[in-house]
């Protein structure tokens, strides 16, 4: 609701009054942008515009949004403690639009503002910057979320990197980041009584009785967040190499969503650790080194995301290796639906994901699993599956989550191997040798002896009957064998090598018909009983207009009932950032216009054998519809590291390895511009697709850590 209608004039007050746009950046200490407004002697406005209808598909889940609501009652408090009146609340569809009209009404002269670096935040931010400055307006921003700029991680020949090492070892080569920064010890606001402001709703009456669950496990706030950092500096961080990989262990950091919220400066993170690691070295103790060098890595993997993302725009949608475009995906929404609901027969695989639906939360060793499981083994568009984490996870953050699926589908030059299938019992035996993660969440299995755990199906009848398991009634049946899955994704890969073999010969030929290309092609599009939302919108404040995307539904984590058979996509499809007929990107365009060729599809439909088309045309609109004026980005789901913990009586789901950089030097806005500008002109090649044939398979290493 709006505390006033009426807009406070900003002639009469003296001295310079500077708006701090937060984020992702939901914390007061190592701020560069509130700190740099705190400097300015003037008065601070701190503001916060919830736009979610910007992020199209990528709308955030239930357990995303119970997050954020509670960090940003923290931060407000973290203000009025400084001296703020209070942190200035908008709700827009358009984040632009409401900042522009803030920075208006409140007659402020400066706008500052910490960077992000996803094609959907770049295109923002570039709108913010220019209409801004056009009516004089100084708008700077800054650097809090990564450890080094994008632009500023190159190899010798001035290129971005492709694989994770050598980044990495890159980084590493490179001077610390700065200190992180102190917060400051007072902000004035003036007087913000008839500024306006929104109250923001970020749940309904039948959400709040699964989120109060969640306030007994997790503590959102900055103030949290460190305590987090500190109880595990001093506790599982020694073991972490050790310990990182059970389901089940106390070994994590719990600091995944503090990172993606920005309620942790990573540059603390990294400096901390550092002191621990130094500390451990003098003292000989090298299982407390390797640990260090191990939860970094995990740090260093956040900010290859980062780097990724921004360097190759397209990996939030497209496979960075070319061949991957043909391969026939499986669009089977009965096994996705089966795989989503814990219904696998695979006793890992079901436990991972009953966890995810109870919890939002699931360790980085499961994550693996149930992705490989979902991508190799069903051989479901690895979209789909980045989409439904996206949809459910506490942690959930698009760029780490794009490369933990582009990994899991071997769409990175050093990503697992695609003919690679891994077999959920060995798997089990090795990240729950004891069971107990099985038996948590599968209870139905939990008196089966371990020797049986992870493979009731080759349980003798006597064995199964005393554990009161009944395969094919209180417990599925695997849904599908090893073996023919094995067979199946062998298949597929040949197909995929003549469909590439095809296209290249089709364009080498100069055919302008032919299989060609397929960057130009939409996605294969959610079902839309996948959106896992509801009809009903989050009430809004009543003079707030926001337009509803049709067919969208905002029930969160709500299983939807499927029917359809399996479906053979002859063609990944993928979708264009823009116009590719030239593909320049001299700077940050404002208008993105998403462009899908209007060609019908045609598959073969497994339960009849009857040709089955789709119209393009239809399936452009849709698309459009879903997108929402996002960069026609699609689905994206991360990696990221977690585990189960019990710390205080309780059990905790907690994340282990996240990364997440932050580099201190602020930059001002114009300065960002131009470095950001003046690298996408001389790599116009990074927003293609990569050919396989150009690597050399003896630098291809994942960035798994084993031991």
């Amino acid at each position: 609701m709006t505390a006033s209608q009426s807009s406070m004039s900003g002639g009469g007050e003296p001295g310079v009054r500077t708006v701090v746009w937060f984020r992702r950046d939901l914390r007061v200490e190592d701020n560069p942008a509130l700190a740099a407004a705190a400097r300015t002697a003037g008065e601070v406005v701190p503001a916060y515009v919830w736009s979610p209808e910007e992020d199209g598909p990528y709308y955030p889940g239930r357990v995303s949004r119970w997050w954020l609501s509670q960090s940003l009652k923290h931060l407000d408090a973290s203000l009025r403690r400084l001296g703020a009146c209070r942190l200035v609340t908008r709700r827009s569809s358009d984040a632009v639009v409401a900042l522009i009209d803030l920075v208006r009404s409140t007659g402020a002269t400066h706008l500052f503002f910490n960077r992000l670096y996803d094609p959907l935040s770049l295109v923002r931010d570039h709108r913010v910057k220019e209409q801004l400055s056009a009516e004089g307006i100084t708008v700077q921003s800054f650097n809090a979320d990564l450890l080094y700029e994008p632009w500023e991680v190159l190899d010798d020949d001035g290129f971005p990197f492709t694989m994770f090492a050598p980044f990495w070892n890159r980084c590493l080569c490179m001077p610390d980041p700065a200190a992180p920064l102190l917060p400051p010890k007072r902000i004035n606001s003036g007087d913000l009584s008839r500024c306006p402001w929104d109250e923001l709703i970020f749940e309904d009456e039948s959400e709040k009785g699964s989120n109060a669950l969640l306030a007994r496990a997790w503590s959102p706030g900055w103030q949290n967040a460190d305590k987090a950092l500190t109880a595990f500096l001093d506790g599982p961080l020694v073991d972490y190499s050790a310990n990182h990989k059970k389901a089940d262990s106390a070994s994590t950091s719990l600091l995944s969503p503090y990172l993606h919220f920005g309620e942790l400066s990573v540059r603390k993170v990294f400096h901390q650790v550092r002191m621990k690691q130094l500390m451990w070295s003098n003292d000989g103790d090298r299982a407390g080194e390797e640990s260090c060098t191990l939860f970094l890595r995990a740090i260093g993997l956040r900010e290859y995301s980062r780097y990724l993302t921004f360097n190759h725009p397209c990996s939030l949608e497209k496979p960075l290796l070319s061949h991957l475009r043909f391969f026939p995906w499986v669009v089977d929404e009965v096994h996705f639906k089966v795989w989503r609901q814990g219904r696998t027969g695979y006793p890992l695989v079901d436990a991972g994901m009953r966890e995810l639906w109870a919890t939002g939360w699931v360790h980085d060793r499961i994550r693996v699993v149930v992705s490989s499981f979902f991508v190799k083994v069903l051989q479901l568009p690895w979209r789909w599956g980045m989409k439904y984490f996206w949809d459910t996870l506490l942690d959930a953050d698009l760029e780490s989550d794009a490369l933990g699926w582009q990994y899991i589908s071997g769409s990175l030059p050093d990503g697992r191997e695609l003919d690679r299938i891994d077999n959920p019992q060995f798997e089990g035996y090795k990240f729950d040798p004891h069971g107990e993660y099985v038996r948590r969440w599968l209870p139905e299995l939990a008196r089966l002896p371990t020797e049986w755990i992870h493979h009731p199906w080759d349980a003798p009848e006597s064995v199964l009957q005393a554990a009161g398991v009944e395969l094919g009634s209180n417990y599925p049946r695997p849904i599908v064998e090893l073996d023919a899955a094995n067979s199946r994704l062998q298949g597929a890969l040949s197909e995929m090598w003549e469909l590439e073999a095809a296209s290249c010969a089709a364009i080498e030929n100069g055919m302008e018909e032919g299989l060609g290309d397929s960057t130009d092609e939409p996605p294969i599009d959610f079902p839309q009983e996948l959106r896992m939302e509801v009809d009903r919108q989050p009430a809004q404040p009543a003079i707030i207009h926001t337009p509803v995307v049709a067919g969208w539904r905002r029930e969160d984590q709500r299983v939807p009932s499927m029917t359809s058979s399996l479906i053979r996509a002859e063609t990944e499809l993928t979708a264009d950032f823009g116009n590719t007929s030239e593909d320049s990107r001299p700077e940050v365009p404002s208008n993105i216009h998403l462009q899908a060729r209007a060609e019908r599809e045609e598959t073969v439909d497994g339960a009849t054998g009857n040709t089955v088309r789709v119209n393009g045309n239809q399936q452009q609109q849709n698309l459009q519809n879903n997108m929402h004026r996002v960069l026609g980005i699609a689905p994206s789901i991360s990696e990221a590291s977690s585990s189960w913990t019990g710390r205080e009586g309780g059990l905790v789901p907690v994340w282990s390895p996240p990364a997440a950089s932050v580099h201190s030097d602020p930059y001002t806005a114009d300065e960002a511009d131009i470095s950001s500008r003046s690298y996408l002109d001389r790599h116009q090649q990074s927003n293609t697709m990569m050919n396989w044939s150009q690597l050399s398979q003896s630098l291809t290493t994942g960035w798994e850590v084993d031991n």
